[in-house]
């Protein structure tokens, strides 16, 4: 099998039990497999390939754990910029109505891409609506073109405004059908091999728009195949009031209720959790996307996530819905993890090494993965190297693993997913992005043009 020595990095940030931060560092890989971490000199000298990381800060790939890559083709849309939550979803499902399976490729390759530069190198999506043609192949087949470890989840929608959900009738779909095509991608696609490239996970979207029996068969279904459960919730007060109006129930207990508590379940932004919760939570095992942009953004509140540490709950960064974020990278979110964390328990309840924690070891921790996250013998060759030569690190070199929460790096300059470089300075290896770009915004002009007409 092929070697690679990475070699003469000014700082290998291992992120290993022992957290270790190796000056002159590198790494030996046999093909996609990490055979040594430590300082060069302790490395072997030669290799099949040779990479010199000369003033460069190197960690484990960053890991997502929650996103909707469909929403690239509405970033930024009049209308939806200054809504709440259901407002926003109210705004934009007459849009998303029109989304084709060429759309939900090309949307995924352009998020996808824009992770990568940012030096994710898992990510997880969350398409929970499949009008005209789309298919959660699509997504799968644009996350092996642009060779990015993938996680994707087969969500869905089955109760819309005439069954009191929130969601046109024209976006669900029958429950029936979302099973059988669930059951299709799994056995399709999903590698529960150590080091898979893909992996599935069966996804309700929300409490306000699939039945409790559809909850009840989705996690009987994916506990059947041994894949993981995810779901939004507990997001908005909105949120909390609908569950406790039309079931009696908080979204937590609600979900509980139906099978949904487990070191195999992971929730999307669960952020109006009360203390009891959390412990109840940790317990469990169950696990939180934190997604702070998008909470910010639309003004949900804040993720509990010091509490949710202090009980054991797994906790990985989203960067969630391109256009409730309007953004695809992962480095802002680390940043605004810390921050409101702070901003919420004041300066020292929360440091920039946690927050790096979230976005690599911890997401790896919501995924139910320890192969990826930290950089040791045995585990994934995922990684990303950030140039500390640049401007935005200058002034920082006496720390630059908190240099790269808090200076605002804006891409990585090397990104290695599965022993592979696909990503340098800024410059995706697999994709041409101008053309990619030019499509995108085409079948973008499309949809929004499409809508005004339906």
């Amino acid at each position: 099998m092929p070697t690679t020595l990475i070699r003469n990095a000014a700082l290998v940030a291992t992120l290993d039990g022992a957290r270790r931060e190796i000056p002159d560092g590198g790494l030996f890989l046999r093909d996609h497999v990490i055979e040594a971490v430590g300082p060069t000199a302790d490395l072997p000298a030669t290799a099949d390939r040779i990479i010199r990381l000369d003033g460069h800060l190197v960690v484990p790939g960053l890991i997502n754990t929650h996103h909707h890559l469909f929403q690239t083709l509405t970033r930024a849309v009049p209308g939806a910029q200054d809504a709440g939550l259901f407002d926003w979803l109210r705004t934009l499902y007459p849009i998303w109505a029109g989304l084709t399976n060429e759309g939900a490729y090309v949307s995924a390759l352009v998020g996808l891409a824009e992770l990568l530069r940012g030096g994710c190198t898992t990510a997880s999506d969350h398409l929970y609506l499949f009008p005209n043609d789309v298919t959660l192949d699509a997504t799968i087949q644009a996350a092996a073109d642009l060779g990015i470890r993938f996680h994707a989840t087969r969500g869905s929608m089955s109760v819309g405004e005439s069954r009191g959900g929130l969601p046109p009738d024209r976006v669900v779909e029958e429950e029936d059908h979302i099973l059988q095509d669930t059951r299709r991608v799994i056995e399709t696609y999903h590698d529960p091999a150590r080091h898979a490239m893909r992996r599935i996970a069966v996804a309700p979207c929300s409490p306000f728009s699939v039945s409790e029996a559809l909850m009840r068969e989705s996690a009987a279904l994916a506990r059947q195949y041994g894949v993981r459960l995810h779901t939004h919730l507990a997001e908005t007060a909105d949120e909390e009031a609908y569950c406790l109006a039309r079931f009696g129930k908080r979204p937590l207990e609600y979900v509980e209720a139906l099978g949904w508590a487990g070191s195999d379940v992971w929730y999307a932004h669960a952020i109006h959790m009360n203390g009891v919760e959390q412990v109840r939570m940790g317990r469990a095992g169950s696990g939180v996307a934190h997604c702070p942009s998008s909470n910010m953004r639309l003004g949900s509140g804040i993720c509990p996530v010091v509490g949710y540490l202090a009980a054991g709950v797994p906790v990985g960064l989203g960067a969630d819905g391109s256009a409730s974020n309007d953004g695809s990278t992962l480095l802002p979110e680390m940043q605004n993890a810390l921050y409101v964390q702070r901003l919420a328990h004041g300066a020292p309840a929360f440091t920039a090494r946690q927050a790096v924690d979230l976005a690599t070891r911890g997401g790896a921790a919501v995924l139910g993965r320890d192969d990826i996250g930290h950089l040791a013998p045995g585990m994934a060759a995922d990684l990303a190297a950030f140039d500390l030569t640049r401007l935005e690190f200058a002034g920082a070199l006496h720390d630059p693993v908190a240099a790269l929460v808090l200076c605002k790096p804006a891409v990585a300059d090397l990104v290695m997913v599965h022993g592979r470089v696909v990503a340098e300075r800024g410059r995706i290896l697999t994709v041409d992005l101008p053309s990619l770009i030019e499509r995108h915004n085409r079948l973008a002009r499309a949809l929004l043009a499409g809508a005004r007409f339906r």
